[in-house]
Formats: structure tokens, sequence, C-alpha cells
């Protein structure tokens, strides 16, 4: 949409490809700077819940010793939900 557009104001090929081309780069610097940012966010809240349990003297993957099984009874409560 963007090129059709570009080229339907400039009339002109080479101005419609560069426009185009800094354009996608753009947008996916944005895009990598936002998923570098939200992975550097969710990072700071496990580490923040991981230390919070440690001073609450419990372990955070409470069913991590009890074999290769465990993770499929462990109950629904202890799964973590992603944040909205």
């Amino acid at each position: 949409m963007f090129a059709i557009a570009t080229f339907a104001l400039t009339q002109s090929a080479w101005t419609t490809f560069v426009s185009t081309a800094i354009c996608a780069v753009t947008i996916q610097v944005g895009y990598f700077a936002a998923i570098l940012f939200i992975v550097w966010r969710d990072s700071g809240n496990e580490n923040e819940s991981t230390e919070r349990a440690e001073r609450e003297g419990r372990s955070q993957h409470a069913g991590a010793t009890e074999g290769p099984d465990a993770s499929s009874s462990r109950p629904m409560s202890t799964i973590s939900r992603p944040r909205r």
C-alpha cells in the first residue's frame, strides 16, 4: 500500500523504490526494538518473582524434582499465564 500510494503521489519509480525501502527498514527496526523491549520487560518480571519466591522460602518450580511426567500432573494454579 505504501508503494502504491507513493507512486500515485510522485509518479516516479525510483522515488517509490527508495521510499519503500526506507519504510520497510524502519518498520523492521521498530519491530525488533519492540520485541527486545517485551523480552527485557518480561525477564525483569521473572527475576522479581523468582527473588520473591526465594525470600518466602519457596521454589518457583516445585515440580522440577518430581520426575519427567510431573509437569502433566501439576495443578492449573501453578501454571503461569501471560500478563496483558
